[in-house]
């Protein structure tokens, strides 16, 4: 492909991207014009609104402000103070991050990659600025260096991660160097303890996650009719419970990224003064937004068995990994007499792990968590510093005693690894 047409192709990767990304809220909001409002507002009102949504699913704070005659109405004290609103809907984060890896895998496939990365980055980026200052109003103003920034930083690691995936589907040769490969040279035995740390930790919190987003579908199918009566109470129309269910959508990976902090032990928060832990519930005035209808409220008899979950996904992350640190360890001249060679790589990994864990969960812990609302909900989500502590602290002891135990199970149980 010629360097004219990567410019064009890697503009348009770009482009779709954010158009895909606005799309999702604005389709439904202009049938909602269409149809209840029989086309009678001004229809960009609708597709600042989308703008806003997309950016706040980025982590974009907008400050919302409402005017006088409506504030008034409310009757609510300070109802027309501004309020800025920090949480990110991570749906379309989730989105933006796995368009931008199939994004990537297309740019480096067109023989001209560093120009096809740097054109998409730049593309997005002046898209993102474009639909931040089309939202920016009196009623609602978003950051714009956030709305520039964010979105492209989220499209920016996807499109590095699909770029990689290419390299490596190419062969080593194609790959080039890397860090592993350049602590090799340096310390082959410290670069095994890298890899195995990083493979054990990255593993321990996606089965963490996994469980989280199977104990939330479980929640949410057993408080099914729970939901519904609360979906009839808001007495919605049609398109009206269509906007709301989409909304809640993109909001499902901030809960299944909740019940992973309340499985670490922290919990998380719904409003200054709450909590949801395994330990107990204590709610204040919720919102009535469906989904929250799922729940778990009071104390629960077993709560505290949650806390099992970070620790066998690091005992089962160091029991998989271990075989492959033992190969990387014995390469770089660790010895093959028993575990007593590789101890100092085990227990560097164990840590290592734990440290990665950790700061993986806190990370997303972090990004699920912000201000949603005037007054307590000023604090919605969980603390990401104690969730990435606490994951950090369960993750290291899990992973080392996963990896001194399965060298004592019988062979045909630990066959399998992760490489």
């Amino acid at each position: 492909m010629t360097r004219r047409l990567t410019l064009l192709f890697s503009a348009f990767e770009a482009l779709l991207v954010v158009a895909i990304g606005v799309a999702i809220p604005l389709v439904p909001l202009t049938i909602l014009w269409a149809a209840q409002f029989g086309f009678a507002p001004d229809w960009a009102i609708f597709w600042r609104g989308a703008a806003d949504i997309w950016l706040i699913g980025h982590g974009v704070d907008v400050t919302f402000t409402l005017d006088p005659t409506t504030a008034a109405a409310l009757g609510v004290a300070g109802a027309g103070a501004p309020v800025t609103i920090t949480i990110a809907l991570l749906g379309f984060s989730l989105l933006t991050l796995l368009l931008g890896v199939r994004a990537g895998e297309r740019v480096a496939e067109t023989g001209h990659r560093l120009l096809g990365e740097v054109t998409t980055l730049a593309v997005f980026g002046a898209a993102s600025s474009a639909v931040t200052l089309t939202a920016v109003n009196s009623a609602a103003r978003p950051s714009i260096w956030q709305g520039a920034l964010l979105p492209t930083l989220v499209f920016g690691i996807g499109l590095f991660v699909g770029v990689l995936r290419e390299r490596r589907e190419r062969g080593p040769d194609a790959a080039g160097g890397s860090l592993r490969t350049w602590i090799d040279d340096r310390r082959p035995r410290l670069g095994a303890a890298v890899a195995g740390a990083l493979r054990a930790g990255t593993a321990a919190a996606a089965i963490t996650i996994l469980v989280s987003a199977v104990a939330v579908a479980l929640l949410i199918a057993i408080d099914y009719a729970q939901l519904i009566r609360l979906y009839e109470g808001l007495h919605t129309e049609v398109v009206g419970g269509v906007a709301l269910t989409a909304g809640e959508l993109a909001f499902m990976p901030n809960l299944v990224i909740w019940a992973a902090s309340w499985f670490v032990g922290p919990g998380f928060a719904i409003g200054a003064g709450s909590h949801v832990s395994p330990l107990g519930t204590a709610l204040g005035p919720m919102p009535t937004i469906p989904i929250l209808g799922a729940l778990p409220t009071g104390d629960l008899a077993f709560g505290f068995a949650g806390l099992l979950v970070p620790v066998v996904a690091g005992f089962l992350a160091g029991a998989a990994v271990r075989p492959i640190l033992v190969r990387d360890l014995d390469a770089a001249g660790g010895g093959s007499g028993g575990d007593a060679p590789h101890l100092p790589g085990f227990v560097a990994a164990a840590v290592g792990g734990g440290v990665a864990g950790g700061v993986l969960l806190g990370l997303l812990a972090a990004a699920s968590a912000g201000a949603a609302g005037p007054g307590r909900f000023q604090q919605v989500g969980p603390d990401a510093l104690a969730v990435g502590a606490a994951a950090a602290i369960e993750f290291a002891i899990a992973i080392g005693i996963g990896l001194a135990a399965s060298g004592r199970l019988p062979r045909w149980r630990r066959s399998g690894s992760i490489g």
